[in-house]
């Protein structure tokens, strides 16, 4: 009687599945990162508008605050007086500086607005953000160019020689006021950006510690299984 004869020996055939370092199927990875990126899309759109929305807001609020910026400017800028006699019209003082206290108290005026219109803006949306920034910058240079529109049109008037002689020979009367020093347009943009991003970088949300997960080899982490473990 013969023994029953052996089958030959089968290597094993290691399914897909056996391999516990197989990544995982790129068709999969792929969908979850589509909806997980649809999903983050769907969250901003919202967000974006609303930023939108509120920055526009705040360049036409802070534009129309330059008919208040060229008031104060016309009322607290100091004057140039004039003189004139039958040939020619003269500065009063040759050695006063009310020309360039007229650019500085445009520039004080300036940085107070931007300053406080800033803090307004803060305040009211309690964050940071590139088109606040934006509204701030742009909305203050259209205030500060409205600002002194209104200054030159309600001040004095410009034709000074016809001024000098409705006045009269040898009676002092006030030059038209001007602004020199064009730099002085930009002084509430910056004042207003510069306090906005202070405001924000001390008071404004943090941004939560993102999540990392464990890595293999890390104090305090267990070891992964190797290929021929059970």
């Amino acid at each position: 009687m013969t023994a029953p004869l052996t089958p030959p020996h089968q290597p094993h055939q290691h399914s897909p599945n056996d391999d516990p370092w197989q990544s995982p199927p790129t068709g999969h990875a792929s969908l979850h990162a589509k909806d997980a990126k649809d999903a983050e899309d769907a969250e901003e759109s919202p967000e974006l508008k609303a930023d939108l929305r509120d920055a526009a807001v705040v360049l036409v609020a802070v534009a129309v605050l330059g008919v208040a910026l060229g008031l104060l400017w016309l009322w607290l800028a100091p004057r140039v007086p004039l003189i004139s006699n039958d040939k020619a019209v003269f500065l009063k003082d040759t050695e006063g500086e009310e020309a360039v206290g007229a650019d500085g108290a445009f520039v004080l005026l300036a940085l107070a607005f931007g300053a406080v219109s800033a803090a307004a803006v803060f305040w009211f949306r309690r964050r940071g953000g590139i088109a606040l920034v934006v509204a701030l910058a742009v909305g203050g240079l259209l205030g500060s160019l409205l600002a002194w529109g209104i200054g030159v049109w309600f001040g004095p008037t410009q034709d000074v020689v016809a001024h000098a002689r409705e006045v009269g020979q040898g009676v002092t009367f006030d030059a038209y006021l001007e602004l020199r020093a064009k730099g002085a347009l930009l002084a509430w943009s910056v004042a207003a950006m510069v306090v906005h991003l202070a405001l924000t970088a001390l008071f404004g949300p943090r941004d939560p510690e993102p999540e990392w997960p464990p890595q293999y080899g890390a104090p305090g982490t267990e070891q992964p299984p190797g290929p021929g473990a059970a």
